[in-house]
């Protein structure tokens, strides 16, 4: 078996086709073919080579079938596993980004105080039934993919694209942060960094709504060369603010999402708040 769990062949079964007419022919030399006996002594030792092969030649096929179920097997939990994490990694970031958006939103309120209170927690309490809802459809829907096999796919949304940037930056003003979108002339991306870009930024808005709470987040996206960069910068906690430590399997995540496209994520304080920077090659602007 291979380091990676990859079956391997071992082909003793030539080893002995071979081994035998050469150990056979090596006999048949030291006895030499003279008289009945050396005839009879040829005929047997030429029947029991073809013996021999046909025996090697019908193992080996038989080998080869069960070499080859348990490389089907093997490719189909590798593929199972990659699946699996990829729908964990989207189910942190559904869960991150929704709940915690709920989590901020009601923290916030709870201690609005004043003659504003009353109407800040009738607006919270309206914004986590819209966040829990959508949360909930998000749910539903990865829950419909891992259905059983032989149900009717379930329906899937397009993939996230730059034009998606402004909507998750606009559902974060639930959790009282004032977050900014720049998007400025990055040309042609390919999907799958763009899709990766909103997964950076949807990531770096769930960190700052945990450990920063309602503060201001600027977030840009531009071109350096062949590569996109992306980064998240808050302007750090609100006073009073206490930090809702994550489990710190989102930024795992993200680095080996960025490191599968050749990338590079740092993450980071910077000055009172914190950073959260990748750079994606990309190719050249269109």
């Amino acid at each position: 078996m291979a380091p990676d769990g990859r079956p391997t062949r071992r082909p003793w079964l030539s080893a002995v086709a071979v081994s035998v007419p050469v150990a056979l022919l090596l006999c048949l030399m030291t006895a030499g073919t003279v008289g009945p006996a050396g005839t009879l002594l040829l005929t047997v030792i030429t029947t029991t080579a073809v013996a021999a092969l046909l025996w090697a030649v019908i193992g080996a096929r038989q080998q080869r079938r069960v070499y080859e179920d348990r490389l089907t097997a093997w490719a189909a939990e590798r593929a199972a596993a990659a699946e699996r994490l990829r729908i964990a990694r989207e189910l942190h970031d559904l869960v991150s980004h929704g709940l915690g958006l709920v989590t901020v939103r009601a923290a916030t309120a709870a201690r609005m105080t004043g003659p504003t209170g009353e109407a800040e927690r009738a607006a919270a309490l309206s914004d986590i039934e819209q966040v829990g809802r959508e949360t909930t459809a998000e749910l539903r829907r990865m829950l419909d993919v891992l259905r059983a096999p032989g149900a009717e796919p379930a329906p899937l949304r397009p993939p996230d694209t730059l034009d998606a940037l402004p909507e998750i930056v606009r559902s974060t003003t639930a959790a009282g942060i004032v977050a900014t979108v720049e998007v400025r002339k990055v040309g042609e991306v390919p999907p799958g960094v763009q899709l990766a870009v909103c997964a950076i930024v949807r990531e770096g808005l769930s960190n700052t709504a945990r450990h920063a709470g309602p503060t201001r987040v600027h977030v840009t996206v531009d071109r350096d060369g062949d590569a996109i960069v992306v980064e998240v910068r808050d302007t750090g906690p609100r006073p009073g603010w206490r930090p809702r430590a994550g489990a710190g399997h989102g930024l795992n995540g993200l680095r080996e999402r960025v490191s599968m496209l050749d990338g590079a994520l740092r993450a980071g304080p910077a000055g009172p708040g914190f950073q959260l920077t990748a750079r994606l090659p990309a190719g050249r602007s269109g």
